[in-house]
């Protein structure tokens, strides 16, 4: 795992330059396993709730909720994402959704296996582009099993 900065937030990196590439800008950080890119893509206060539910707040925290499964049991991990649609909220603003598919190595408890999950992403104008300043990640799953869906 790359990690190019001391508190694991990305310090100067740069933003995503347009708000439809922050599904492939979340994709290579996560890829890479990189933390500092990963801290890099959200605000400050940014928040996060992942696919089981954990909200999060602050860079410092999404970096640290990601680390210890980058470190472990996603460390040999990859993501697929695909734009489904990105549209503007009064210019200060873009609403990002995306597809996601995990597909995990060897290193998961449970063996090799793929997750999708549907991404909700807000994004404020940064300095040098554009910034996360929330997501919420959706595990697809059959409402009435509980069972994971994997789109086609």
């Amino acid at each position: 795992m790359t990690d190019r900065s001391t508190n694991g937030t990305g310090g100067g990196a740069t933003a995503i330059p347009r708000p439809e590439d922050a599904p492939g800008a979340f994709q290579s950080a996560w890829n890479a396993h990189d933390m500092a890119a990963l801290g890099a893509l959200f605000h400050e206060d940014a928040t996060f709730v992942n696919r089981f539910g954990h909200y999060v707040r602050g860079v410092a925290e999404i970096v640290a909720l990601h680390r210890p499964i980058h470190e472990t049991i996603y460390r040999d991990s990859t993501l697929a994402n695909a734009l489904i649609d990105c549209r503007m909220a009064g210019g200060q603003a873009a609403i990002v959704h995306f597809w996601s598919r995990l597909s995990t190595g060897p290193a998961h408890p449970a063996g090799a296996h793929d997750v999708d999950t549907l991404i909700l992403a807000v994004l404020t104008p940064a300095g040098d582009g554009w910034r996360f300043a929330a997501i919420e990640n959706v595990t697809l799953a059959d409402p009435r099993t509980g069972q994971a869906i994997l789109r086609a």
